[in-house]
């Protein structure tokens, strides 16, 4: 009984000590550490790395198995404040964890989201440049930039051009962390405008930028997490952007069609992450007065829960040898849809592929082995909380696959390269060529 009057004042004491507000570094900090506190068993508080002044880069991981892994159960991540000085993401990312926890064996479907996946959530990946936004304004502070001056979503490897910035420590704590976990599906969340944004940001004539549009090949599955976002959230699907000089149907864009950017996170999660990433735009006034936060969760809530829940679309596995041993480095890929940096399976031979209902063909292909092709019919298991499960067996196979990673060049201006030399261009079979001299 002392137990349970302990539990509930712990409860208590988190709820109440959230409120809509600002809430700094050392604030921000006392507030994670008393959530990790109060539900030990369903949150791992952890530093990814730290940024330029020394501030660490909290992550507060949810879920049934906070600590590790768990075969077949997806990886998900939230991250906000990329700019320092765009602060909305920041705070409803807070609320969301409050939202999370309080709400954990109350409500059936938090109660089942967090059973069946393990949710990453990093309010702040530039805490040196909020600190340093002094005055708050809807439009610019030097805040943006980390520590060194640095736009921290212009900071990572480019898959169309060499990105000649420094790497900053934030952005390789993140590059990091994206390495040593399977995340499947992520969201960037900033400020400036009302949109969902989707990869690509950046391009060339591969990817169909002539058109005024950087098209990647899980176009339709962009298109659909955009619109997961976009009409769950209280007005962005109206498409009205903050003036009238910028619209958005639906309240979607291609981030090329919207500007061409080089560097950004989104592109880098999606290539060599594994990773599909969209970005957020939650407010047309960056750094909004502190009493408006309490609306903006409110027009975010829903939207930010049934975003994740797109984590178990499509098709998941594991690749085994004929002992019944995991294969990692396994490339598995969906028929038709060939990634430049291609798909493989992780330490444990998982892959995880997110495709909307259809028919498609998997193929699961071990180095220097004949390849295994699988008919699978995907519905729409986001309200079951877990993707289709189709696993492949290599008979034959009884060694593990050598290790391999693509390099952090532009893989998509070699691949342009090599298309411009072939006539009439083929781009799918242009891109099987670029990949074996990649991988031989």
């Amino acid at each position: 009984m002392r137990a349970e009057v302990v539990g509930i004042l712990c409860l208590i004491s988190v709820v109440t000590a959230l409120d809509f507000k600002y809430h700094h570094a050392e604030e921000l900090e006392a507030y994670l550490k008393s959530v990790h506190a109060a539900y030990p068993s369903l949150t791992h508080l952890h530093s990814i790395g730290r940024s330029v002044e020394g501030r660490n880069l909290w992550v507060l991981v949810l879920g049934r198995f906070p600590t590790h892994h768990k075969i077949g159960i997806p990886e998900f991540k939230y991250v906000a404040n990329m700019h320092g000085d765009e602060t909305v993401g920041r705070e409803v990312l807070l609320h969301l964890i409050d939202f999370l926890v309080t709400s954990y064996r109350r409500d059936p479907v938090i109660t089942r989201l967090l059973n069946n996946t393990r949710i990453h959530i990093m309010p702040t990946m530039n805490p040196d440049g909020f600190e340093a936004t002094k005055v708050p304004d809807c439009y610019y502070t030097r805040g943006r930039y980390n520590k060194n001056g640095e736009d921290l979503n212009r900071n990572f490897p480019d898959a169309f051009e060499n990105n000649n910035a420094s790497i900053q420590p934030e952005t390789q704590a993140v590059m990091n962390w994206i390495k040593n976990e399977t995340f499947v599906l992520s969201a960037n969340l900033h400020g400036g405008a009302l949109v969902a944004s989707y990869t690509f940001d950046n391009g060339n004539a591969v990817t169909g930028t002539s058109k005024g549009y950087s098209r990647s090949p899980d176009d339709d599955v962009f298109i659909h997490l955009a619109k997961t976002y976009s009409f769950n959230h209280a007005s962005m699907y109206k498409g009205t952007g903050c003036d009238s000089r910028q619209t958005f149907p639906e309240g979607i864009t291609n981030g090329y069609s919207w500007y061409q950017l080089e560097g950004g996170m989104q592109d880098y999660n999606y290539v060599w992450g594994q990773c599909f990433e969209i970005t957020l735009e939650l407010s047309c006034c960056k750094y909004p007065p502190a009493d408006q936060l309490e609306k903006f969760w409110r027009d975010n809530k829903v939207a930010l829960i049934e975003y994740m829940k797109q984590v178990h679309l499509g098709v998941k596995g594991q690749v085994t040898d004929k002992n019944g041993d995991p294969i990692p480095n396994a490339i598995v890929e969906a028929k038709g849809r060939p990634h430049v940096c291609p798909y493989r399976t992780n330490e444990h031979g998982e892959y995880f592929l997110l495709l909307l209902p259809g028919t498609y063909v998997i193929n699961a292909t071990v180095p220097g082995f004949k390849s295994m092709l699988k008919t699978v019919e995907i519905t729409d298991n986001t309200g079951n909380f877990s993707a289709l499960q189709q696993d492949f067996s290599f008979s034959e196979v009884s060694i593990r696959s050598t290790a391999a990673s693509c390099p952090k060049t532009p893989l998509y201006q070699e691949l342009d390269r090599a298309s411009a030399a072939v006539k009439p261009t083929v781009h799918i079979l242009v891109l099987m060529t670029v990949m074996l001299a990649i991988f031989k």
